[in-house]
């Protein structure tokens, strides 16, 4: 896994790498069912493209949630 902050870390970048291994599991499967992709709600993608828009309450857009970000501000100690 490779993490880049661009400068802008408060966390060595191979750290959160380290902590996301151990709170995610990055397994096709495991990846699938996080970001709840079994569902048909692919359609609305194919226009103003895949990145950059609000998660949907229905699932679309799952990518986008930002639901690790206490998990992972807990790993490390940042409020």
């Amino acid at each position: 896994m490779y993490i880049d902050t661009y400068g802008t870390g408060r966390v060595d970048e191979d750290q959160i790498a380290q902590q996301l291994l151990e709170i995610v599991d990055l397994s096709p499967r495991g990846i699938r069912e996080h970001l709840e992709l079994s569902r048909p709600i692919y359609a609305r993608t194919s226009a103003y493209g895949h990145f950059g828009r609000e998660p949907e309450a229905d699932g679309g857009f799952s990518w986008e949630r930002t639901d690790l970000v206490d998990e992972l501000k807990s790993a490390f100690g940042i409020r």
